[in-house]
């Protein structure tokens, strides 16, 4: 089980990190483009759950590289990720920080800062992670 604190950590060693505000939430951004933010549901959300009950506790929205990466990561850890009608076509998945470990949560994280680093700021990061 991960934390919105584990979340904190986790971008913190990633660089050229900025935290923001969408939609109410907290975001963090890099080159300009969020890859990650507190995601609650919204009332038209909690309708198209239905009688189903939606996920608990904090949700954080995580961008990926596309739709394809999207498909895989929801089938690589179906009891923490999910996705809902309002992200149809859209390339990032939902974590449920109560059901994901810390290393998926690390994984989806890093893997969605670098979906949305500018090309030179990745490559920096992943040769000094090599090191």
């Amino acid at each position: 089980m991960a934390t919105i604190r584990d979340v904190e950590k986790i971008i913190a060693r990633l660089p050229e990190v900025t935290e923001g505000e969408r939609y109410g939430n907290r975001s963090w951004s890099v080159g300009k483009k969020a890859f990650a933010w507190e995601r609650a549901f919204s009332k038209a959300d909690l309708k198209r759950f239905g009688d189903e009950t939606p996920p608990d506790g904090p949700i954080l929205a995580v961008a990926v590289a596309d739709l394809g990466e999207k498909e895989a990561v929801l089938a690589a850890h179906p009891e923490a990720l999910f996705t809902i009608p309002h992200f149809d076509g859209f390339a990032a998945v939902l974590v449920q920080l109560t059901k994901v470990s810390v290393k998926v949560l690390r994984e989806t994280i890093e893997d969605g800062w670098l979906a949305q680093a500018p090309a030179k700021v990745a490559d920096q990061h992943l040769a000094k992670k090599k090191h």
